[in-house]
């Protein structure tokens, strides 16, 4: 908690808005989606997808291959606590929606399901897109393939098991536009993900990285990644952390406001 309240506080000095950023491809980004507040059709669905797992106090048997959560300690969850507590927050949500509408994504890799927060978000704001998502606790993927059922997202593959084993199988002669990683907040596991994922980028490729200061060793992967030199553009938001391989890009690096 104190390596990520000290680090919020340099984030805050070095970040900016779209004021100052000289790069057209960023700056269109951030003022046509980041920071577009036109409410979309899909908001109420996903509110209504959300809220019914809000709702859900039953409890599941959690079996965490990754770093656990901060807030949840128990192995015996409540889905309701799930989605409150560990599932990404509505705001985040509708901006990786608007991420995935605007950059044109036909092809998307989840590496974490949990509950299909996240994924139902990109189904929705892009509903011609094939998703796969990746799940290593059975009972977590069995809540979110039931809720995908009665939201008829059925552009959505959900893959179960370890993602040592599913990852794999799941690249294997595919590119993807978009890659979320968001199943394993450790730095060797980051690591290893990002760079069996290299081999499938295209040029307009964008991997999407969650609690890049969930520790020192989750910074420590994201700097390694950002000086990756397939990596050309990365923004850092302090909750994610974005980089593109656009060969036509010079390499820069942002610190964003979001």
């Amino acid at each position: 908690m104190l390596f990520q309240l000290q680090s919020y506080s340099k984030f805050l000095i070095r970040s900016t808005n779209q004021h100052g950023i000289h790069s057209p491809f960023v700056y269109d980004l951030l003022t046509q989606c980041f920071y577009n507040k036109t409410r979309k059709e899909w908001y109420n669905i996903y509110k209504t997808y959300k809220n019914k797992l809000q709702k859900d106090h039953s409890s599941i048997e959690i079996e965490d291959f990754g770093a656990g959560s901060k807030k949840l300690s128990s192995k015996k969850r409540k889905i309701a606590a799930i989605a409150n507590n560990a599932g990404i927050s509505t705001r985040r949500a509708f901006l990786l929606g608007r991420l995935t509408n605007y950059l044109k994504t036909s092809t998307l890799l989840e590496i974490g399901t949990s509950l299909g927060l996240a994924t139902a978000a990109m189904s929705l704001s892009n509903p011609q897109s094939d998703i796969i998502t990746l799940e290593g606790c059975s009972n977590t993927a069995s809540v979110a393939q039931q809720q995908f059922k009665k939201f008829n997202l059925t552009n959505i593959q959900l893959v179960k098991g370890n993602f040592s084993d599913t990852l794999p199988k799941i690249l294997a002669d595919k590119s993807f536009d978009l890659i979320f990683f968001d199943g394993n907040h450790q730095k060797e596991a980051t690591l290893q993900y990002f760079e069996k994922c290299l081999p499938y980028i295209n040029n307009n490729s964008v991997f999407i990285f969650d609690d890049i200061y969930w520790s020192k060793g989750m910074y420590e992967a994201w700097q390694k990644i950002i000086n990756n030199p397939l990596v050309t553009v990365s923004i850092d938001t302090f909750q994610w952390g974005i980089v593109f391989f656009r060969k036509e890009q010079p390499k820069q690096h942002f610190t964003i406001r979001i």
